[in-house]
């Protein structure tokens, strides 16, 4: 069933399709909470919608009805619309907000790779944090999932920069609001740390076997806006002597990776090491898993070392231009460079 034979008001249902909600399957994805800002209705009205769209959905399965000859698929002018309306998670460094189109992009799979004490575990924390700006301050209002193989994971750093996105929302608060008092009653660090669910992975056995998992933990949780794995490659990078195995696991969690991005519409952001490949007579770093990996995600980002700068380089995207941008790695979290009034150098 399409959007226009929906039972709702004409003027809902051009509210809906100017938000890009033009399939069934593009309402049931989403909450109350981002109907209610998308579509400017009220909470009981997106609602009603919901439980429109979930009863036509069911009559649809019931009757054996379906316009698509492949579950899943979809018009060229849906998955347009779609990129238009995608959600953004901020970095909370302009500059790399920049390169990236405003941020880390739902639906897609980005991997961001580096060497050690580049600020990888550190952006992956911010992100945890950033997902939860709420709506009425241009965020998401979502949660996070953080995956830990390497045991990287520091609380006492996640409260840190979650005191500081909250104080940086009070002190830009007038951009979204004319009063905005009551904001610091609402939003408690301890808040942002319950709505981040962390799992510490010891081996690739239980990697592989909670990525399967996650499907089922998100539908039952579907204010989760981003899962975070820190890092994708440690425990495939050791104790593997059939490589024709690894690369086989590898290539199913990558797809059910990208799955999940795209049906529950959240970003998962992958995080991974360097080793070293000979190229040319020399040996260059380059990300690990080799070259097949690379195809595991949408977006590519490599940060490096520029002197004492830390930057940041779109490798691969289908969206993106290819871009570098420095950042910086602060008491605060990530932030921009001593040097961001320079412009971003375009590739």
């Amino acid at each position: 069933m399409e959007i226009g034979m929906l039972p709702i008001s004409a003027s809902k249902r051009g509210k809906l399709l100017a938000a890009g909600y033009t399939t069934l399957h593009s309402i049931l994805r989403t909450s109350t909470t981002h109907l209610v800002r998308d579509i400017e209705v009220s909470e009981s009205e997106a609602l009603e919608i919901l439980n429109f769209a979930t009863r036509s959905n069911d009559l649809d399965k019931s009757s054996g009805s379906n316009t698509n000859v492949i579950d899943g698929g979809q018009t060229a002018w849906d998955m347009l619309n779609e990129e238009r309306f995608s959600s953004l998670i901020t970095t909370s460094c302009l500059d790399l907000d920049n390169i990236l189109g405003g941020g880390i992009n739902c639906k897609e799979v980005t991997e961001i790779g580096g060497v050690p004490g580049i600020g990888k575990t550190q952006i992956g924390i911010q992100l945890a944090v950033n997902v939860q700006i709420p709506l009425d301050y241009g965020g998401l209002g979502g949660k996070a999932i953080y995956i830990d193989t390497e045991g990287s994971f520091m609380v006492e750093r996640v409260l840190q920069i979650a005191e500081a996105c909250i104080e940086d929302m009070s002190e830009y608060s007038h951009h979204f609001h004319k009063d905005n008092q009551a904001f610091g009653v609402k939003m408690h660090p301890n808040s942002i740390l319950e709505n981040i669910f962390y799992f510490r992975v010891c081996s690739y056995t239980e990697q592989i076997a909670l990525v399967n998992y996650l499907d089922k933990f998100v539908t039952e949780h579907k204010d989760v806006k981003i899962i975070i794995i820190d890092s994708v490659t440690f425990h495939f990078r050791q104790d593997f002597d059939d490589m024709a195995l690894r690369t086989r696991l590898l290539g199913e969690m990558s797809l059910k990776l990208m799955k999940l991005a795209k049906n529950l519409s959240l970003a998962v952001v992958m995080l991974n090491q360097v080793t070293t490949k000979h190229i040319e007579g020399s040996f260059q770093l380059t990300l690990a898993l080799g070259d097949s990996w690379s195809h595991s995600c949408t977006n590519r980002i490599i940060l490096y070392w520029n002197g004492d700068e830390r930057h940041a380089y779109i490798d691969k995207s289908p969206s993106l231009k290819s871009a570098s941008a420095p950042y910086s790695v602060t008491s605060r979290g990530i932030r921009n460079s001593t040097s961001s009034s320079k412009r971003i150098k375009m590739v």
